[in-house]
C-alpha cells in the first residue's frame, strides 16, 4: 500500500509542479485539436514560429538560435526542423561563415501555414488565459522570472 509514501505537500494543489502540470496539459491538448487539423504538431508550430520571430531581426537564423529561443533541446530541434523541411515549410542550407552552422529559412509555404497556426493558438491563449482577467500580465512576469532563474 502507499501509505507508506511521504509527499512534501498535503493536498496536490499545494504543489507548484504538479499545478503547472496540469495547466500545461490541459492548455496544450486545446493547441493540439487545433494544429492537427493543418497537420502541425504543437512544437513544430513553436519552432516555425520561433524562426519568424527571429528572422524579423536577422537575415540568417541558425538552428542553434531557434533551440536557445525556444527552450528546447538542440537534437529534437534537428530532427524537428528535417520534418519541417520535409513539409516544404522551411530550407535547410550551409551557413556562409560556419561550417558547422546550418541557416534556416521559411518557405512561402511554411509562412502560410504558420500564420494560420498563429491566428489559431494566439485564439486558443486569449481563450485560455482570459480567466486571469487582469491577473494575466502578472502571472506572465511570474514565468518570466522563473525562466530567468533557471536556465
Amino acid at each position: 500500500m502507499s501509505n507508506s509514501i511521504e509527499f512534501h505537500f498535503n493536498k496536490t494543489e499545494d504543489s507548484s509542479g504538479y499545478l503547472l502540470w496540469q495547466v500545461t496539459t490541459l492548455w496544450q491538448r486545446k493547441i493540439k485539436r487545433q494544429l492537427d487539423t493543418i497537420d502541425l504538431t504543437h512544437t513544430q508550430f513553436v519552432l516555425l514560429a520561433s524562426l519568424a520571430w527571429l528572422s524579423k531581426n536577422q537575415e540568417i537564423v541558425t538552428q542553434i538560435e531557434i533551440a536557445n529561443h525556444s527552450k528546447t533541446d538542440r537534437m529534437m530541434v534537428s530532427k524537428v526542423l528535417r520534418t519541417l523541411q520535409e513539409k516544404g515549410f522551411i530550407t535547410r542550407k550551409e551557413h556562409q561563415t560556419d561550417t558547422r552552422a546550418k541557416a534556416i529559412t521559411l518557405t512561402e509555404t511554411g509562412e502560410k501555414i504558420l500564420q494560420k497556426a498563429l491566428i489559431m493558438v494566439e485564439q486558443i491563449d486569449v481563450d485560455f488565459f482570459s480567466v486571469l482577467q487582469n491577473q494575466a500580465k502578472i502571472f506572465n512576469v511570474n514565468m518570466l522570472t522563473l525562466i530567468s532563474e533557471n536556465q
